[in-house]
């Protein structure tokens, strides 16, 4: 089996994966695998996927290249610009393909994590369109750094339950939609938001992502008659890189993940599984994640609240492990660099998150000298604005 066609038939990205959930759930599991690979082969099925991510999402989104600051840096950025996508994020490539699958099984309630609120808010959006019943758990702490989202959120119809246990974040916020879920599951969808927890969900957030990829590589070509010298994204759960890299994995592209390297190094100030973690399991799999000695979660910190999570994707550690794609760190204040530099230069307010990938571009721009990287923008600034302007000052 190569790494495109990963994972086998346990759910494992070599050593990193699995199936790790309570009795009730493994039989949903085994469900939500069956009608995942029945969806995936029904032709009309994929057809209406198409259409809708085309006429309703905005598909494709542009590759742009950003001349003022690939001048300024010496490195020719090309930004993959998913913060264009209706509700401003990559989240609904996901959300549309989960929802039509939950459909698909005959499903019509909705449950969902969210940290940044972007995926609160594609969940919202793609359950007000199909006449959906919409739960959304979301971290007391997100709840008041991304209020805008929550709003947007109720708008659109869902109800938004405030987590208010453990760090009252991201993590906590997946542990309590994934207790709703063992509780409902006969009528109820998890629309997990990112390439991580039990098996099928790593696979199937990874395949209704990998567009990212496709779309970028073609436009590469097209604009530059070549693949890029490197390809970087913000990895937290690590949905929008893994859309990213997916279709990169063996061609000889230099990937690179980038985790939120916080305030400091110290344990608890920053959310760097893949560079500090070590081999656990959370949320239903075997993975990469921050834990002390005692093999409890170690708190975590980034200034932007996507990346705000003690873990990552398995199929992320896996490809680390394998040395096909490479992860490093950017800093709260060397995103909120790039942020500003990205909005004067070329007029784009990028999320939080996506600055982590940019941040390390310019942090390291002597490595990328006279090099094509494209930079995924994952997601728009609108919802960081508050953030963004107390860090900055102004």
């Amino acid at each position: 089996m190569t790494a495109l066609t990963m994972p086998d038939a346990r759910g494992y990205f070599g050593n990193f994966g699995g199936r790790f959930v309570p009795e009730t759930l493994a039989n949903t599991l085994a469900a939500l695998e069956e009608a995942y690979t029945a969806f995936r082969a029904d032709a009309d099925a994929l057809k209406t996927l198409d259409d809708m991510l085309s006429s309703y999402a905005g598909r494709p989104t542009p590759l742009y290249h950003a001349k003022h600051i690939s001048s300024a840096t010496g490195v020719r950025i090309y930004l993959k610009r998913e913060d264009l996508l209706h509700t401003g994020a990559h989240k609904l490539n996901n959300t549309l393909g989960q929802a039509m699958l939950a459909r698909y099984m005959g499903k019509r309630r909705l449950v969902a994590e969210t940290g940044a609120g972007q995926h609160g808010v594609a969940t919202a959006t793609v359950a007000a369109l199909m006449d959906m019943e919409c739960v959304i758990y979301m971290g007391e702490t997100d709840i008041e750094r991304q209020m805008p989202n929550v709003k947007r959120m109720k708008l659109l119809g869902a109800r938004v339950v405030p987590v208010t246990a453990g760090g009252k974040t991201l993590k906590d916020s997946v542990n309590e939609a994934m207790r709703d879920w063992v509780k409902n599951c006969t009528g109820t969808h998890y629309l997990l938001g990112s390439v991580a927890g039990p098996h099928p969900f790593p696979m199937i957030v990874r395949d209704f992502q990998s567009v990212i990829g496709r779309e970028a590589r073609a436009q590469m070509r097209a604009q530059t008659g070549s693949d890029p010298d490197a390809a970087v994204a913000c990895v937290g759960g690590g949905s929008n890189a893994a859309g990213l890299f997916h279709e990169f994995i063996g061609s000889g592209v230099d990937l690179i993940g980038v985790e939120a390297g916080g305030r400091s190094y110290a344990p608890g100030d920053h959310s760097a599984s893949l560079t500090y973690g070590t081999e656990g399991i959370l949320h239903g799999c075997l993975t990469m994640l921050l834990q002390n000695r005692h093999g409890q979660m170690d708190p975590v910190h980034s200034i932007s609240a996507g990346l705000d999570y003690p873990s990552v994707g398995p199929e992320h550690s896996y490809w680390k492990d394998e040395k096909l794609a490479r992860y490093a760190t950017c800093s709260d204040r060397d995103a909120l660099v790039a942020c500003l530099a990205l909005t004067r230069a070329e007029g784009i307010i990028p999320a939080l998150e996506s600055s982590h990938a940019l941040g390390y571009v310019l942090s390291n721009r002597r490595q990328f000298k006279n090099r094509s990287v494209i930079v995924n923008l994952s997601g728009r600034g609108d919802k960081d604005l508050d953030t963004i302007l107390k860090e900055a000052g102004i």
